[in-house]
């Protein structure tokens, strides 16, 4: 083996392939061609002498050997971009990039406004934000945090618990001078439903009377969509009642563009939690982010404390 041939810019090359199982796709990720990651591996390989990724047209897994030394790598890896920050952290400047995940609508209205204040905190921190309604693997991503609103079922991940989403039936004043207001949950049957189709169970309400009293109403209608900002514009265009965050909304019921319904019963508040990459908690960037994230996320209407 010549060690010279080991470089961190080959490891980390191997490290996201074998993460994500896509030369092109870790080539696209790092702005350069796939011939340069082929030979980063090439070069990698022969310099340990063992195969450590088996190829085929579909997909690049580890091999036996690959899977150990990739293992390694990641400590390797991990302790390198840490002594960086302690390094710059002696002249009081964090940098680097930060990579988090966020729903798309929660995203865009309210968590982009607070990567901007950390920026304007941390200039020297780059973040890249990707707004997504799907559930990612993290590391496969190269994601070193997320925000998810919902139940969750990694447990491989580090949790930090952000608060509860409040959510309430909101509608448009056109709409219910259109249609008349629902007095009661037995007038639900008879209005235009606005649908989420990535959510379980939306085509059924579950509401909490005045008196703790739990209440399932069959909740339809023509319209269903996957995106909340979708929702949001339905709303605002008088097709229908939705169940909505207060986040989502908010600034709407200020200006008096949608109205709450039926407000002696309440939905069931929504987990909002953060996610975090163990190998990446360590790593003084990301730990900054997630304190301003804790600090800030109170200031999101809707969002209760944990």
């Amino acid at each position: 083996m010549d060690k010279s041939d080991i470089t961190l810019e080959r490891m980390r090359s191997f490290v996201r392939v074998a993460e994500r199982g896509s030369l092109s796709a870790v080539a696209r990720e790092f702005g350069i061609g796939q011939s340069t990651i082929t030979r980063h591996l090439r070069e990698l390989e022969e310099a340990v002498g063992v195969p450590l990724l088996s190829r085929t047209t579909r997909r690049v897994t580890l091999t036996d050997e690959g899977g150990r030394y990739y293992a390694n790598c990641v400590q390797i890896l991990r302790l390198v971009e840490q002594a960086g920050d302690e390094v710059r952290g002696t002249r009081g400047a964090p940098a680097g990039t930060i990579r988090i995940s966020c729903t798309a609508a929660f995203g865009v209205l309210h968590v982009s406004r607070l990567i901007f204040a950390f920026q304007d905190r941390y200039s020297d921190i780059g973040v890249d934000l990707s707004l997504t309604d799907e559930r990612i693997d993290l590391v496969r991503e190269g994601v070193d945090i997320a925000l998810r609103l919902g139940p969750l079922t990694d447990s491989s991940m580090k949790l930090r618990s952000l608060g509860q989403s409040r959510r309430l039936l909101v509608a448009s004043p056109d709409y219910l001078a259109a249609r008349r207001r629902p007095s009661s949950l037995q007038d639900l049957s008879g209005h235009e439903g606005i649908r989420m189709s990535n959510v379980a169970g939306s085509d059924t309400l579950i509401l909490q009377g005045p008196g703790g009293e739990h209440h399932a109403v069959p909740f339809g209608g023509r319209l269903r969509v996957d995106h909340g900002l979708a929702a949001r514009e339905a709303l605002v265009a008088g097709r229908g009642i939705a169940p909505a965050h207060q986040w989502l909304v908010d600034d709407l019921l200020g200006e008096g563009r949608l109205e709450p319904i039926l407000p002696d019963y309440s939905l069931a508040f929504v987990p909002l939690n953060m996610l975090i990459v163990p190998e990446r908690a360590g790593i003084a960037r990301v730990r900054l982010l997630v304190d301003f994230i804790v600090e800030r996320i109170g200031d999101v209407p809707g969002i209760e404390r944990s």
